[in-house]
C-alpha cells in the first residue's frame, strides 16, 4: 500500500502527476495503465507540468529522435527539480530498458527507471526512492540472460486498470493482445526492450473488451508487435488465432468497430481475412509494413519474405476483402541501399497503392544486429531526399484515390473537434468535428458537440491527400442537440 497520497506541500492537496508519452500506440495504452494504477493511489492527473508532485516519461527506442527529445525533456526539468527536490522524475518504457544506468549518468537527477515489462511497479518504486532517498531500477532481463521461460517472467502483463482520461476519445480504447516480438528484425530494438512473444489469454481479452464497453467505448483496436502472430494455447490443447479473438469480440454488445495493428505479412493466414471480411465490426484496413521494395534489402533487414511474396499477399487482401484499406511502413537509406534498390521501392509504392505510408529514414540503434553487421554506408542527404521523394509519390496517390471518393457516402465513428488545419472554401468560421470510416479514413466536417460518439452518415464533397471533407446526413443529424 503506498503511502497517504496527500502532498505534504499543502495540507489537503492531492498528488498530481504529469506524464508526456513518446512512441507507438503500446506507449499510450502503458501510459494509460500507470496513471491508472496511480490514480488508484490516490494520485490525480495534470497537464500543467508546474503543478506536478511527479513527472513522468514514458520513452521510445526505435528512432533516435525519439531518444533525444526524452534527453531535451530531462534537461529542460532540471530547474524544477532543482526548485522543488520533493518532485519525483521517471523513466518509462523503452529507452528505460535499453539506456539504463546510462540515463543516470546524462540526468541524475531521475529518481525511477523503469522498463516496459516492469510499468505496474511505478507506484511501489516512486515511494521507494522517496523512502531511501537513492534512485531505483526495474528492469527485464536481456534476451541473452536465460532460457525462454526465465525471460519472458520477467517482462511482467500488466493490463488490469483502465483510465479513461488517457484516451484518444471517451469512444476508443486500445487492448493489448500481446506483448514483445520475435522477428528480430536487423534494424529493430523492439525484442530487446519488450521481450519474447506472449499471447495474453483470451478470455482475459474478452473481459477488458466487456469493461471497455461497459465505460461506453464503441471501437477497440487491438495492439501488439506484430499482432496478427497471436496464438495462445489452451490446456486441452487448442489454439486460439487472432481470427478466432475477432469473433469472440463481435459478440460483445456495445462494441461496433475493431481494428488491429501492426501485423506481419508472413503472418496474413486467410482465416483472419475472411473474419475481417465477415464480421461487422471488423474494420476493413489493415496496417502491414513492407519497409523495403527490393529483396536485397529485405534480406539485410531479415524481414523473411520477398517484395513478390509481399505484393501476393496484398493481392489475396484485396480479393478477400473488397475495397480494403491497406497502410505500410518503409525504411529509406537503410545500409547498403542503392539508387536501384529505392527505385525497387517506388515501384512497389506506385502498384500498391496503398491509403497512407508511414515513412523513415534508416537510424541507427545500438544494440541491434544492423549496427554490428553493416555500416550506416547512406548519406543523410541522400536519406533525407528519398524519404521527400517516396513521401511525395505516396501523397499523389492517396490524393487521387481520396478524390475518387467525392459523391460517395460512408459512416462515420465521430471522434471530437478536428485538430486539422485543413479548411474547405467557404468553411471559416464553422465548427469542425472529425471521425474516421471503417477503413481508417479522416472525415472532417461541419458539426457539434451532440455528434460526438456516434456513428454518422457523411456525404463526402471535398478532399486532400490526408482527410475528406464532407457534410453529415440531415437524418443523423436531426433531433442532436447543438
Amino acid at each position: 500500500m503506498a503511502d497517504d497520497p496527500i502532498s505534504s506541500g499543502e495540507p489537503g492537496r492531492r498528488k498530481k502527476v504529469y506524464i508526456e508519452t513518446v512512441g507507438c500506440q503500446m506507449n499510450l495504452l502503458d501510459s494509460e495503465l500507470v496513471i491508472a494504477r496511480l490514480r488508484d493511489e490516490g494520485y490525480e492527473l495534470t497537464t500543467d507540468i508546474d503543478q506536478a508532485d511527479t513527472i513522468l516519461y514514458n520513452t521510445c527506442s526505435v528512432r533516435q529522435h525519439a531518444e533525444d527529445k526524452t534527453y531535451s525533456a530531462l534537461g529542460r526539468i532540471k530547474h524544477i527539480k532543482k526548485r522543488r527536490p520533493e518532485v519525483a522524475v521517471g523513466v518509462l518504457g523503452c529507452m528505460a530498458q535499453k539506456d539504463q544506468g546510462a540515463i543516470l549518468r546524462r540526468a541524475p537527477h531521475v529518481d525511477v527507471i523503469i522498463g516496459p515489462g516492469q510499468i505496474g511497479r511505478v507506484p511501489e518504486l516512486l515511494e521507494k526512492a522517496k523512502a531511501e532517498g537513492a534512485p531505483q531500477l526495474a528492469l527485464s532481463l536481456a534476451r541473452t540472460a536465460g532460457s525462454r521461460e526465465t525471460i519472458s517472467a520477467s517482462f511482467e502483463g500488466y493490463d488490469p486498470d483502465r483510465e479513461p482520461a488517457m484516451r484518444p476519445s471517451p469512444f476508443q480504447a486500445f487492448v493489448r493482445v500481446m506483448m514483445g516480438c520475435d522477428k528480430f528484425c536487423t534494424y529493430c530494438i523492439v525484442p530487446s526492450v519488450r521481450g519474447p512473444e506472449q499471447s495474453r489469454p483470451p478470455a482475459a481479452i474478452v473481459a477488458e473488451a466487456r469493461q471497455l464497453a461497459a465505460q461506453g467505448v464503441k471501437e477497440i483496436t487491438l495492439l501488439g508487435q506484430t499482432v496478427n502472430s497471436y496464438k495462445f494455447r489452451e490446456g486441452d490443447g487448442r489454439t486460439t488465432r487472432l481470427s478466432d479473438l475477432l469473433y469472440a469480440l463481435d459478440e460483445i454488445p456495445g462494441v461496433e468497430r475493431i481494428k488491429f495493428i501492426t501485423s506481419f505479412p508472413n503472418d496474413m493466414t486467410d482465416d483472419l481475412l475472411q473474419a475481417v471480411r465477415d464480421l461487422p465490426t471488423a474494420s476493413r484496413y489493415i496496417h502491414v509494413p513492407a519497409q523495403s521494395g527490393c529483396d536485397e534489402v529485405l534480406r539485410r533487414m531479415k524481414r523473411m519474405y520477398s517484395s513478390s511474396f509481399y505484393e501476393e499477399m496484398l493481392a489475396r487482401m484485396k480479393e478477400t476483402i473488397p475495397g480494403v484499406a491497406v497502410s505500410s511502413d518503409f525504411i529509406v537509406g537503410f545500409c547498403g541501399e542503392s539508387e536501384e534498390s529505392f527505385e525497387r521501392t517506388v515501384g512497389l509504392v506506385e502498384r500498391s497503392r496503398f491509403k497512407n505510408s508511414f515513412i523513415f529514414k534508416y537510424s541507427r540503434r545500438q544494440g541491434t544486429r544492423a549496427d554490428a553487421l553493416f555500416p550506416d554506408d547512406v548519406p543523410e542527404e541522400v536519406k533525407k531526399r528519398r524519404n521527400n521523394d517516396l513521401l511525395a509519390i505516396q501523397t499523389a496517390i492517396s490524393l487521387e484515390d481520396n478524390r475518387r471518393l467525392i459523391g460517395t457516402t460512408d459512416v462515420v465513428l465521430v471522434e471530437g473537434p478536428s485538430r486539422s488545419t485543413a479548411r474547405r472554401e467557404g468553411w471559416d468560421g464553422m465548427s469542425q468535428w472529425m471521425g474516421r470510416t471503417a477503413c481508417d479514413r479522416i472525415v472532417v466536417f461541419e458539426g457539434s458537440e451532440g455528434l460526438a460518439g456516434r456513428f454518422v452518415r457523411v456525404s463526402i464533397e471535398d478532399a486532400s491527400a490526408v482527410t475528406l471533407f464532407g457534410r453529415v446526413s440531415a437524418e443523423d443529424r436531426a433531433g442532436i442537440p447543438a
